[in-house]
């Protein structure tokens, strides 16, 4: 059982110089831009500002890692902001590059999609990545509490089709204001780590 309450911010690393090896099993969590990352990490850990929540897009920059027992925890910085310089781009790929081709002992990937909306370019980049470097991962569809229940119909019936290459991926609607999906979330970690 992973002590997620007892989660401890441990460091940051911004350059691909920084990113020492890994000693710890490692829990990945990854998604575009202001998809609730920090905000999941915050309800998942249930503390309220250990992860940094900002309502600007790309505030997360550097992998950030927390520590949990025996288990770390990374919380990749987002992608597709546009408004990014080319040099923060291609630092931020190479950070992504190495991190993924590292030899770290990652056990799961989070991919964050907001739930709202249709997945972008990038998400299907990033899932067919996971898929062809058989990397396990859940999807945790964030922001599900801001649909009513018409739209959450209809986005869960979008979602069937635009999952098709990905059919069996665990697919948790998540929420971080009403906890909804808090326990799946958890559940598919503590399976990984068994």
């Amino acid at each position: 059982m992973i002590p997620f309450r007892q989660a401890v911010f441990e460091t940051a690393f911004g350059t691909v110089s920084q990113l020492d090896q890994s000693d710890r099993v490692e829990i990945v969590f990854a998604g575009r831009s202001n998809v609730g990352k920090s905000s999941l990490l915050n309800r998942l850990f249930e503390r309220k500002s250990l992860a940094r929540v900002s309502s600007t897009p790309g505030k997360t920059i550097t992998i950030n890692f927390y520590r949990c027992g025996e288990v770390r925890f990374a919380d990749l910085p987002g992608y597709g902001f546009a408004r990014r310089s080319n040099g923060e781009k291609r630092r931020w790929a190479e950070l992504m590059e190495h991190y993924f081709s590292s030899g770290r002992n990652i056990r799961l990937v989070v991919q964050l999609i907001d739930m709202r909306h249709p997945m972008s370019a990038d998400d299907r980049q990033m899932l067919t990545f996971l898929s062809e470097t058989n990397l396990p991962f859940v999807v945790a569809l964030t922001k599900a509490d801001k649909l009513n229940k018409t739209e959450r119909a209809a986005r869960e019936a979008a979602l069937t089709e635009e999952f098709s290459p990905w059919q069996d991926a665990l697919r948790i609607p998540f929420s971080s204001v009403t906890g909804e999906g808090v326990a799946e979330l958890r559940a598919a970690i503590e399976q990984v780590l068994d």
